[in-house]
């Protein structure tokens, strides 16, 4: 896309995450029968957009990171970050009805993992540059077990029944190309210490204690507009909230439609209808 359109959709994002938190904390406790469990103005779901919507935003601003080739700590960092948002918007709805949040949660576990597939592929480029590359090549490991589990989890979603359309992630180019990318770095840090280092490669994937310091998306502060002039005490005074509308006139039963009899009509000799 271009960049006009990444950094619409950026905003819209955060605009958006800004709404739904404004909507959760000012005006959803005031309605006058609570949300139902597991609809859209339910706290958890409402915390699962918020969360989701910075995540989503966050995703335009790697996608930019990596286009412009920023370093490659600033990048692990901010992957770190955005699978931790899809963590937190995924436990956040873990104690709904699974035939409310099932499919989306999928989508939400494959978007984690995927981003740890990410953060610990840039890690490993950052051990690497720090001539550490053993524990670069375990790193990458760790980014190849992440990224099959993203690769399972999409079969999985696609599967899974639920409210929503069904998107295609792992058919996507940003899906395919960190496949590419991790099996591309993996084989160059095999190679480097072959040839230059000699490392052992530990047992354990290295400690991603990373903290992204730019990048992180916030929501923007919503207000609604002011009231109009018109929106009066008075006015709001001639509603009633707690009454239905009132259903006074039955609807008139439809009379029965009684066959007309025709004529009998003899045809005639002579019509004056010419046939040419």
């Amino acid at each position: 896309i271009t960049e006009p359109e990444a950094k619409d959709v950026h905003k819209s994002l955060k605009v958006a995450a800004g709404i739904f938190k404004t909507l959760k904390e000012v005006h959803i406790p005031r309605l006058i029968t609570p949300a139902e469990k597991g609809r859209d103005l339910e706290p958890r779901v409402m915390d699962a957009y918020i969360i989701q919507c910075q995540a989503e935003a966050q995703e335009v601003t790697i996608a930019r990171a990596i286009e412009l080739k920023h370093n490659a700590s600033l990048i692990a960092a901010l992957a770190y970050e955005t699978a931790n948002f899809y963590q937190k918007a995924d436990h956040t709805l873990n104690t709904l009805e699974p035939e409310c949040s099932s499919k989306w949660r999928k989508y939400l576990q494959l978007k984690q993992y995927f981003y740890m597939a990410y953060a610990f592929c840039y890690h490993g480029q950052t051990l690497l540059a720090s001539d550490k590359c053993g524990e670069a090549i375990r790193s990458l490991q760790e980014a190849e077990k992440c990224y099959s589990r993203a690769e399972a989890l999409c079969k999985e979603y696609r599967q899974t029944k639920g409210p929503g359309s069904t998107a295609k992630p792992s058919e996507q180019l940003f899906f395919l190309k960190l496949g590419a990318l991790i099996k591309t770095t993996l084989e160059k840090c095999q190679r480097e210490n072959g040839f230059i280092y000699f490392h052992k490669v530990p047992a354990e994937p290295p400690q991603l204690e990373l903290k992204a310091s730019y990048g992180l998306a916030e929501p923007v502060p919503f207000e609604l507009p002011p009231l109009s002039e018109q929106c009066t005490p008075e006015v709001y005074a001639t509603f009633d909230l707690t009454k239905g509308a009132k259903n006074d006139k039955a609807k008139p039963k439809d009379e029965e439609v009684k066959p007309v009899k025709e004529p009998d009509l003899k045809p005639q000799k002579d019509t004056g209808c010419v046939i040419s």
